[in-house]
């Protein structure tokens, strides 16, 4: 995906499968970013990539790959909300 797709829905929906695992869950449930947007979030606190996962209660979330303060950010409609006061250790 280029960043001038202009938002297209197919294109963000591309390789998303129905297999079931968590990081697909939490892309079918809103955590679905471009790929162009994925590569510049980063964790606010340790500047750590972010991958797709689940919450306790299988609300999409963004985690933290920092192996010494793994984080989860919440995904709110669609939105991730990248504040360390939101934010619940892993």
């Amino acid at each position: 995906m280029t960043p001038g797709n202009g938002g297209n829905a197919e294109a963000a929906g591309a390789g998303v499968a129905g297999s079931g695992t968590e990081a697909e869950t939490a892309r079918a449930a809103g955590a679905d970013l471009p790929d162009w947007v994925r590569f510049m979030l980063r964790c606010p606190v340790t500047g750590a990539t972010l991958i797709d996962g689940a919450g306790p209660d299988g609300a999409p979330e963004l985690h933290s790959t920092d192996p010494d303060r793994p984080l989860a950010y919440p995904v709110r409609d669609g939105i991730p909300v990248l504040l360390e006061s939101d934010a619940r250790e892993l």
